[in-house]
């Protein structure tokens, strides 16, 4: 895909990965509308990236917020890209998790993607160009870590969801890719209990692999990709 000019949908655009993602694809020319709840932080971005990323003050849970806000804004454009970025990861021993913990983590990881995607995707259907969709799951959706079980299962499920939606859109000129990172230095990583330490990846790098699969040859598809440290610990 050849991204200048193309329209792109990124969530969890206000910080980390999605304001990368953000920024690597306005370079690329292509428009962005970044969605995220901290105004501050989205008005921030589009000041350094200009008109062509669109701030959307957005709560990806509230379904029909979601729903109309699609149908309000695509009604001449059609977009050409999805990443269901957005987010969170609550940590703990399964009998110290809490209810509320638990559900914020499905509603956000799980049913977010599923109302986006849900309400974007005739509109890629529709578009003549071959469209892509990528969501962004963990590594730890590929295995299961003590004390993680509950985001565990948002990022194993987001992967089968991935996998499922990469079958029954591939006829239909739609790409859909599952991204699988370990460790990056972002804040989410120090929002989920955790600390950073200098070997993790760079938000920035995971955003070069995010655009070199969207730059990939139509007919070439990567359906999943999978990222680590090569050094997973610390030096120090």
């Amino acid at each position: 895909m050849n991204l200048h000019g193309k329209v792109a949908i990124v969530t969890g655009a206000s910080s980390g990965l999605g304001a990368d993602f953000s920024r690597r694809l306005v370079d690329k020319g292509s428009t962005v509308f970044g969605l995220a709840r901290r105004k501050e932080r989205l008005d921030e971005l589009q000041k350094e990236l200009g008109d062509a990323f669109v701030p959307v003050v957005l709560d990806v849970t509230d379904e029909q917020a979601v729903r109309s806000w699609v149908k309000d804004t695509f009604t001449d454009l059609v977009p050409d890209i999805l990443i269901n970025n957005a987010g969170i990861g609550k940590f703990g021993p399964v009998d110290t998790l809490s209810t509320e913990d638990w559900h914020t983590m499905i509603n956000l990881n799980l049913n977010a993607v599923f109302y986006l995607t849900s309400s974007v995707t005739p509109l890629l259907k529709r578009n003549e160009n071959v469209c892509h969709i990528i969501n962004i799951a963990s590594i730890a959706g590929k295995l299961g870590n003590a004390n993680l079980s509950g985001y565990n299962a948002t990022k194993f499920a987001l992967g089968g969801m991935s996998d499922a939606l990469m079958k029954e859109l591939r006829n239909d000129g739609i790409k859909v890719t599952c991204m699988y990172p370990g460790s990056i230095a972002t804040e989410f990583f120090t929002h989920s209990g955790g600390s950073l330490h200098d070997r993790m990846m760079q938000s920035n790098d995971v955003a070069t692999a995010l655009i070199n699969v969207l730059e990939m040859p139509d007919n070439f598809l990567i359906d999943e990709i999978v990222m680590r440290p090569l050094f997973p610990k610390s030096a120090k």
